[in-house]
């Protein structure tokens, strides 16, 4: 997202720990993308209510990355602990 197309007119700072931005920046670069356009993101995100449009676009994209997930009841037992056999 180009800042001038969208009309921005406010400007804030913001500061990171060294870790923090870093990880940021990879993720920009990965997304070819600005740090700016990934925090105006996750802002539009965590407290727009948005559209329904919007919500089913992000839930699209998210179907879309490849990530290593198992089926329901693999996840399940990877974050439930065995029960163990009383003595």
């Amino acid at each position: 997202m180009d800042a001038i197309q969208v009309g921005l007119v406010k400007k804030t700072t913001i500061l990171f720990p060294p870790a923090q931005y870093a990880q940021l920046a990879r993720t920009a670069r990965q997304r070819k993308t600005s740090v700016g356009d990934l925090v105006r993101e996750a802002c539009r995100i965590q407290y727009s209510s948005g559209s329904t449009e919007d919500r089913l676009s992000m839930v699209a994209e998210l179907a879309a990355l490849s990530l290593p997930v198992g089926t329901p009841s693999e996840m399940k037992a990877e974050s439930v602990p065995a029960i163990e056999s009383l003595p």
